[in-house]
């Protein structure tokens, strides 16, 4: 869900992070506390007599197989409470609105792409992008996932090794390897915006390619509305965030398949994904454009190239039709969001260095000047099981778990 989602290097409008990794330590407890917790607080937000009743049975189930079965609309309220409390998304503001396909009962890997298939389809909506979960089997308690998608994000851009530098996304050069080394056969001329293909695997299949379906990955290019020769960058970006490889955790069951997606926030494109130095590093290219002097970092010309390349994505959005949020808007939304919280007597929970913005003016947002709750608690998104191609964490990634583990 972006505006506020999980995938490395994107944050997007509507999910639980801004990259793809949330906080690594899961509180996990006994699978029969957690359950009563995830219960109770079910029929009670929800005003559902005879809680008893429903405890009675999920304990008698978890004491005879290991585990239990949750109603449809227990996993659809767990999945929805899981995004409210993603305490790195900006933008849970719409986290009731978010629509919940459960999918336990598809377990071959068929099956896992016809879905994932239909995902894009009704999440892209037509450019208006909405917030979508399809939830697959759950983990077994003992043996772990049933079912995994090894991509990060369903729509994601390879990254090439070419005479020691990289053509494309960085981020995605262990996951490209991967592919290829699983047998993917790859374009004949490789490209900067070469869509990666799927890995999927089931507890009975071996991991399986499965390609993107072409037609439903909507791409925008970018162009700025003052600067003609931005055109000539010849930068793109696809209009879909959809994480694909986090553990959704709700009751005590954990489901490693379940992908979900928001909208993106303008700055996960523009300042993330095309100013990184570790991603596609064009603030270089937009500063030469500019006639920006890059000898003195006194100039702020990165925060100027930044800019920019953020006015580009918002134009080239909009104007294409494709859902967006800027990070003004999304900070006043999520203003609102905290208030309703507190209404119902609920904490907010936050990350602060993840709700601010990516880009040198956060501090003129109103999410800037306060704290959120630490506390990370279930149900909650947490790191997936690592795949065999599963990078490090990125110097980001490792600079807060360190402040954590320090904190």
């Amino acid at each position: 869900m972006t505006t506020g989602s999980v995938a490395a290097g994107d944050s997007r409008v509507g999910c639980p992070a801004r990259h793809t990794t949330p906080p690594s330590v899961d509180p996990v407890e006994d699978l029969s506390t957690e359950a009563v917790k995830f219960i109770t607080a079910y029929y009670r937000e929800r005003q559902i007599p005879n809680v008893a009743d429903r405890i009675s049975g999920v304990l008698n189930e978890i004491a005879t197989t290991g585990t239990y079965w949750q109603t449809r609309n227990e996993l659809t309220y767990g999945a929805k409470v899981a995004w409210r409390q993603s305490v790195r998304c900006i933008g849970r503001v719409r986290w009731a609105g978010l629509k919940v396909r459960d999918r336990r009962t598809v377990t071959t890997i068929d099956g896992i792409a016809s879905e994932l298939t239909e995902h894009l389809r009704i999440a892209d909506n037509g450019g208006r992008i909405q917030s979508v979960i399809t939830v697959f089997a759950p983990d077994h308690p003992l043996a772990g996932p049933r079912a995994r998608v090894w991509n990060d994000q369903l729509i994601r851009y390879c990254g090439w090794q070419l005479d020691g530098r990289v053509l494309g996304d960085p981020a995605q050069v262990d996951m490209t390897d991967a592919a290829l080394r699983l047998g993917w056969r790859p374009p004949a001329v490789p490209g900067r915006f070469d869509l990666l293909p799927w890995v999927i695997e089931t507890v009975t299949e071996d991991p399986t390619l499965v390609d993107v379906p072409r037609e439903l990955v909507r791409e925008v290019a970018l162009t700025h509305p003052r600067h003609a020769w931005f055109a000539d960058l010849r930068l793109r970006w696809h209009a879909l965030p959809v994480i694909a490889n986090m553990r959704l955790r709700i009751g005590g069951v954990d489901y490693s398949c379940a992908p979900f997606n928001g909208h993106y926030l303008a700055d996960e494109i523009g300042t993330r994904n095309m100013g990184d130095v570790d991603r596609y590093n064009q603030l270089r290219a937009v500063a030469a454009g500019l006639g920006l002097d890059t000898r003195d970092e006194s100039t702020l010309w990165r925060e100027h190239a930044a800019l920019v390349i953020n006015q580009a994505v918002l134009h080239s959005f909009q104007a294409a039709g494709v859902r967006i949020s800027d990070p003004h808007a999304e900070s006043d939304l999520f203003m609102r969001f905290c208030a309703a919280e507190e209404r119902a007597g609920r904490p907010v929970y936050g990350d602060w260095s993840w709700i601010n913005g990516s880009v040198g003016w956060a501090a003129l947002h109103a999410v800037h000047h306060r704290y959120y709750d630490t506390r990370v608690p279930n149900p909650n998104f947490w790191p997936g099981a690592r795949t065999p191609y599963s990078p490090e964490p990125s110097l980001r990634e490792r600079h807060y778990l360190a402040n954590r583990q320090e904190g």
